[in-house]
């Protein structure tokens, strides 16, 4: 749990200042340096990242009234939904930190740095 959290959090401070793919540098090394196994890897790295991006996705539809969100619902999906652009940001992101968590956990296992893992 505090592996989430320290992806959202290093990420989200790391997406102010750099573009969005710093998100897979932060969870690379986060992975790299803390995944216990593949598995909490991805679904660590995943949820840290889609917790960001729907916050931001809220936080960017209440300063617009929704305005925005409406606009790129019906620009990409075609409908009148507020609902996908949210649901569309969050997996797109999560997927994004998701594999790269998973690639930092994976390097880690073929550089041999186990003693590196750290089990929560």
């Amino acid at each position: 749990m505090i592996q989430i959290l320290v992806i959202a959090i290093l990420s989200l401070i790391a997406q102010l200042v750099l573009p969005w793919w710093s998100l897979a540098i932060v969870t690379f090394v986060v992975c790299f340096w803390r995944s216990s196994s593949a598995l909490t890897a991805f679904v660590y790295s995943f949820l840290g990242i889609a917790i960001v991006w729907l916050g931001y996705s809220l936080w960017v539809y209440g300063q617009t009234d929704g305005v925005f969100i409406m606009r790129i619902s019906q620009l990409v999906f075609k409908a009148n939904n507020a609902v996908l652009p949210f649901v569309g940001t969050t997996i797109l992101g999560g997927l994004a930190g998701g594999l790269a968590g998973l690639s930092g956990y994976f390097v880690r296992q073929v550089t041999g740095n186990q003693s590196m893992s750290h089990t929560a």
